[in-house]
């Protein structure tokens, strides 16, 4: 006896909501980050890479796919994409978030938000910016890390748990006066230190170690990291007078990393708590693609949304891992080299030109 035929069911889509035309821009920055014009020119940046070549069972469009992305980005909440009327489901939309961050992390989309001063006219506007803010001069940027939390890798896990016990990949990041991101490294492991990861980079191996910035321009970075001609620390035990005011001028100007750190993760929640996606070079595309679009948000004059407009879960915005209290007392690093004496001595002399009061 012959099988009975199947009868194909047909297949229920979901209302998708044209949220670019029906939202004003307040609204769609409070839920995407971006106002309209916005969320077209990142479409456009990578619409050719994320075009589907076939319009069969309704394929997501180039700009749906940048809006489910950015609403992750924000959010931090996958729950949200497909919840938002935005019509991917939750499956659909971790597949689109993956092709298009994919797309936008790619080198030569992030070389045209991330430019590093090198020309004098620049290192010269930057250190003018800089120097309205403490009197410190010839700074064109403030260095440090901070910490993103993943879940546990399946590979290497211990090297990702950090010094307060959680897992992390410990991110490098330098920002100008104007809270803009001038150079961001995401691909350490949370164990690693500052230092060793400032040691690595493109940032000492080329930019300054090549001499590709004018004489007398620097970065400012805390005592974590080796005194350079283009680094300048704090004094770990200044002496009254010139040194204390030195100090008193970096701790004020070095603060701006602080301040631009806090508004990258607040305007992006889903750096602020638990990325849960693996492998962790997805994590690293996520940072990256947040950082460019922090700067498309300073580029616009783009406000981050106050507390009380993010139209996303109260108790999740208080989450802060920066602020975990430490569970165990980790082994001491291993003993480094003694801090080069030509960065100290550098210092010294800058300390003397800039700040003694009396000559």
């Amino acid at each position: 006896m012959a099988a009975p035929m199947r009868i194909r069911q047909p297949r229920n889509f979901r209302d998708r909501k044209d949220v670019l035309n029906e939202l004003s821009d307040a609204e769609l920055i409070k839920r995407y980050r971006l106002d309209r014009a916005g969320i077209m020119l990142v479409t456009d940046l990578v619409r050719e890479r994320i075009t589907n070549q076939t319009e069969r069972s309704r394929a997501v469009t180039p700009e749906m796919k940048v809006l489910v992305t950015l609403r992750y980005l924000a959010t931090g909440k996958m729950q949200l994409c497909s919840g938002d009327d935005l019509g991917p489901s939750q499956q659909t939309g971790s597949r689109v978030i993956t092709e298009t961050l994919f797309a936008l992390s790619r080198n030569e989309i992030l070389s045209q938000y991330f430019k590093f001063p090198v020309t004098l006219e620049n290192c010269h506007t930057k250190a003018v910016d800089f120097q309205q803010i403490a009197g410190f001069p010839g700074v064109i940027g403030t260095i440090d890390g901070t910490h993103v939390r993943i879940t546990a890798p399946k590979e290497f896990e211990a090297e990702y748990v950090n010094r307060k016990r959680y897992h992390s990949i410990n991110v490098q990041v330098v920002f100008d006066a104007t809270y803009r991101i001038l150079d961001i490294v995401a691909r350490w492991p949370g164990s690693v230190h500052d230092a060793r990861i400032l040691r690595e980079s493109a940032l000492n191996q080329v930019v300054f170690g090549r001499g590709m910035v004018p004489d007398g321009y620097h970065l400012l970075g805390d005592s974590g990291y080796p005194c350079k001609k283009w680094l300048l620390t704090p004094y770990l035990r200044p002496q009254p007078g010139p040194q204390s005011d030195y100090n008193r001028a970096h701790k004020k100007t070095r603060n701006v990393v602080e301040r631009g750190i806090g508004q990258l993760k607040r305007r992006f929640h889903v750096l602020h708590g638990e990325i849960r996606v693996t492998p962790t070079a997805k994590v690293c595309q996520i940072i990256k693609v947040c950082a460019m679009l922090h700067n498309i948000c300073k580029d616009r004059n783009i406000r981050i949304p106050a507390p009380e407009d993010i139209d996303e879960p109260a108790e999740d915005i208080e989450e802060d891992y920066d602020n975990a209290p430490q569970a165990v007392q980790q082994p001491p690093l291993p003993p480094v080299a003694p801090r080069p004496r030509e960065g100290l001595l550098y210092r010294d002399e800058f300390v003397n030109l800039h700040f003694d009061n009396d000559e």
